[in-house]
């Protein structure tokens, strides 16, 4: 079961090249492949998610959550799905058209391309880039332009004040996020996600980076807009603020995108600071999916149980704050380092 899904990329391409096809097609033809099996395993992915979710906040809040369709009420969120396919979709006539429409596709697909470089097992990455960390934080950032051309293209007030309100955290929280990583990154000496992920064969890198660690979880949970940092959607002022105007299918691609960031932040985490693919006796593939959802739990946790924050105070604790304090742990790492390595470690 270890090397199933490895196996199985190697047998393709000697099918494919015993067939008469060049190894250069062949490669091509796997690539669509696993980015066919990536968007089929988020869309899955997302159903369950959104289930566990209800459930955890009916958890927090004493009450069942899903339990009418299908055991445990698992059906409810295909019922859902079903629901919004089947709803209208509705343009307002004084939108930009072009920029109202294509902003969803957008972030989905900003989205998707953040599981290129995350090793889904051992060797189980589509691709393994040298600069994989940095590829993350980059295309991640992307998405603003998707929230604020979300926000732009709407012509509505809400619309515009919550795709600023994006814009100003996503930005602001970008900064210690990227930090945080760089202690790992030092002490690793690569931002291949492989080899972070080999150099926590011994020691998993939460327990000497603590403190970045806390770092990246609170800049990626104001980053992907989850509660309690959620001001940019913020039902009771600004009506779900970018994603106002946005019925059926359209609003769903957001709410898949948000989901599809979640698990990619996740991933990342238990990547980089918990071993990722590494520990013993389950095959790697399966480790990395259990780290990944015990790291989403907590984020269901904390978005069920903490209330939301003023605006100012968000942009305040990541300025004054969180900064200062990544900052401050490059620094202590790289003297810690420097200090190791006189002493010949």
């Amino acid at each position: 079961m270890e090397h199933f899904f490895v196996n199985t990329a190697h047998a393709l391409v000697a099918w494919l090249t015993g067939l008469g096809l060049a190894p250069g097609w062949a490669d091509l033809i796997l690539l669509v492949v696993q980015w066919i099996a990536v968007i089929i395993i988020v869309i899955l992915n997302i159903t369950v998610l959104i289930w566990l979710e209800r459930k955890v906040s009916g958890f927090i809040q004493q009450r069942l959550g899903p339990n009418r369709l299908g055991p445990f009420g698992m059906f409810q969120t295909i019922a859902d799905a079903i629901k919004l396919l089947t709803k209208e979709d509705i343009v307002p006539s004084q939108t930009d058209r072009m920029i109202f429409k294509t902003a969803p596709m957008v972030f989905i697909i900003i989205s998707v391309m953040l599981y290129v470089v995350i090793p889904m097992g051992d060797g189980m990455e589509i691709v393994d880039l040298n600069v994989g960390l940095f590829y993350f934080i980059s295309i991640g950032s992307l998405s603003t332009i998707a929230l604020l051309m979300a926000g732009w293209g709407s012509n509505n007030k809400w619309s515009l004040l919550g795709g600023m309100r994006s814009v100003a955290q996503m930005i602001s929280y970008e900064i210690p996020l990227a930090f945080s990583l760089l202690g790992v990154v030092m002490i690793t000496g690569s931002l291949r996600m492989s080899d972070i992920v080999a150099a926590q064969s011994n020691i998993w890198f939460v327990v000497l980076q603590p403190i970045a660690f806390i770092t990246y979880f609170i800049s990626a949970t104001a980053e992907l807009n989850r509660g309690p940092f959620d001001m940019p959607e913020a039902e009771q002022e600004l009506t779900s603020g970018a994603y106002t105007e946005y019925t059926g299918m359209r609003w769903a691609l957001f709410f898949l995108a948000e989901y599809t960031n979640l698990v990619a932040v996740s991933a990342l985490m238990a990547t980089v600071f918990f071993g990722g693919w590494q520990g013993p006796w389950l095959p790697s593939w399966l480790w990395i999916i259990i780290k990944t959802y015990l790291i989403l739990n907590v984020f269901f946790l904390i978005k069920w149980t903490f209330p939301r924050i003023r605006m100012d105070h968000l942009m305040s604790f990541s300025w004054k704050f969180l900064i200062p304090v990544s900052l401050a742990n490059i620094l202590l790492t790289g003297a810690g380092i420097e200090v190791l390595m006189r002493m010949g470690w």
